[in-house]
């Protein structure tokens, strides 16, 4: 079900999905051309989860533009919309999938399950220049590594290490907020703002180039 659609400040045109639909109800939710041609795709897919995610994203964006478009995907796995100018990013997490759309400039979007296992990964991708937090460090490395993950897809860009070419300057976890992200990998270095979200369930990074 679509539970946010909202046009942001940045001329983004952002949604959230949270996965409750079974294949067959997503698949009702398909006009006929596109539902043959979904149909055709989930049947090859094994992963029950994994077709869910595929049909979630494709029924949002139907509703989220008001048209079917067909989503495709390049050799490094990055999205792209076939016949339409809009420039897109997508993420998944257990229960929520989000899209992040821009008629002209790059995006990077991501969405997290709020959980502990962030912690016991936290020295891989979080520098020793960075700040965490102590008294909220499980929210702020996970902030850290969503905002990496939206400035990944943003960039893309080969070759990233989130420890050693992304970095995230210094704040403090509020509910929402901006950070201030630079990356080292390209030849001149460029700075981004991502904006965050904090929820009870997850959070939510995304960035506009």
């Amino acid at each position: 079900m679509l539970i946010r659609k909202e046009h942001l400040h940045t001329g983004a045109l952002l949604g959230i999905w949270k996965m409750e639909e079974s294949r067959e109800e997503l698949l009702a939710l398909f006009p006929g051309t596109l539902r043959s041609e979904a149909l055709g795709y989930v049947e090859s897919i094994r992963s029950e989860r994994r077709s869910i995610e595929w049909l979630s994203t494709r029924v949002m964006l139907l509703q989220l533009l008001g048209e079917g478009k067909i989503i495709h995907n390049r050799k490094d796995g990055s999205p792209y919309i076939a016949d339409s100018k809009q420039l897109i990013s997508i993420s998944h997490t257990r229960e929520y999938a989000a899209i992040l759309l821009h008629e002209h400039a790059p995006v990077g979007i991501d969405i997290e399950t709020r959980t502990e296992r962030v912690s016991r990964i936290a020295d891989k991708f979080i520098s020793e220049k960075e700040y965490i937090d102590p008294t909220r460090s499980t929210l702020h490395q996970l902030l850290h590594w969503s905002a990496k993950e939206s400035l990944y897809k943003l960039i893309g860009m080969q070759g990233i290490d989130f420890k050693k070419h992304l970095q995230i300057h210094p704040f403090t976890p509020d509910t929402e907020g901006v950070m201030l992200a630079t990356e080292t990998r390209s030849a001149t270095s460029h700075s981004y703002r991502i904006y965050y979200e904090v929820h009870p369930d997850y959070v939510l990074t995304w960035t506009t180039g």
